[in-house]
């Protein structure tokens, strides 16, 4: 039989552990939300504010001026690139992870002749990094004669090897062999299977391929530096890159660019927060298998 005071240190351990834990949580919490909270402050405040270093006050608390500076500014370009963001993030990482979702449904639900040989090679791609194909695709572009147009930007991100893996290991965990054996038997094609059953099946993979791509998308900067000139058709982040380049000479664009960030930080958070659901979902089934 234990003793009272062991079973008093047991439980002193157990909660002393758990408030470590619980402060590192809380610690790591304040390290990620800081940087909101500063950008949230500072995008009230105008020119004079931000130099003097009051970013973090609270006096005069207000996006009304910026936002109208915002708007005005270059009739309204901003939310022309805030358009042409939404253009490429989603529709490209719709059409991405539609891809990645077939491509890793094939990988792991049907054989065929050097299978795993040609995801090897998908696997390669996902060590490359990106900004090593800019140029060569920048290249291919150019011989096509789309560069300079959406497309050079919509059409690189619609490969994502890296969604093809996670969809084949979705796939495998949430597509039986028997739901599509019985739809073949009812009479669907492998098309007609796929698209009623299998993508059913594995949406939360399909949305955690999403979010992943959204998001690499939305924060892609070194593709369109690369391919685009034209500034009408410049994501967010190329023109903040452009606003905050001309701050160093033209301080007033400062709080163009914090208002403009701030803005920018909305569409990943609505996206996260409306399909957390699936994404847990989907991360917790990844690691299992």
């Amino acid at each position: 039989m234990n003793p009272p005071h062991s079973a008093a240190n047991t439980t002193t351990s157990r909660w002393l552990s758990k408030s470590a834990v619980n402060g590192a949580l809380v610690l790591a919490t304040v390290y990620m939300l800081l940087p909101l909270a500063w950008l949230v402050t500072a995008a009230t405040k105008d020119t004079g504010g931000l130099l003097a270093g009051d970013a973090f006050s609270f006096e005069d608390f207000g996006l009304g001026a910026n936002l109208s500076a915002l708007a005005a500014y270059g009739d309204g370009v901003y939310f022309r690139w805030y358009l042409n963001s939404l253009l490429y993030a989603g529709g490209g990482a719709v059409v991405s992870s539609l891809i990645s979702v077939a491509a890793g449904y094939a990988f792991d639900k049907y054989r065929f002749g050097g299978k795993e040989k040609l995801f090897g090679v998908v696997l390669l791609g996902v060590l490359v990094p990106t900004t090593a194909l800019a140029l060569p695709m920048y290249l291919l572009a150019s011989e096509v004669g789309i560069v300079n147009t959406y497309w050079a930007v919509l059409v690189p991100v619609l490969v994502h090897p890296f969604g093809v893996y996670l969809a084949r290991v979705f796939s495998a965990g949430y597509i039986p062999d028997e739901a599509l054996e019985a739809a073949r038997i009812d009479g669907a094609g492998e098309l007609r299977a796929f698209w009623s059953i299998g993508l059913r099946m594995i949406m939360p993979g399909f949305v955690t391929v999403f979010l992943f791509q959204f998001t690499a998308i939305w924060n892609n900067f070194f593709l369109p530096l690369v391919m685009l000139s034209d500034q009408k058709l410049f994501p967010l982040s190329l023109g903040l890159y452009a606003w905050n380049s001309n701050a160093h000479g033209e301080p007033e664009f400062y709080p163009l660019v914090v208002t403009g960030s701030l803005l920018a930080v909305v569409p990943l958070v609505v996206a996260f927060v409306s399909l957390q659901r699936h994404w847990k979902a989907g991360l917790t089934a990844g690691s299992v298998k």
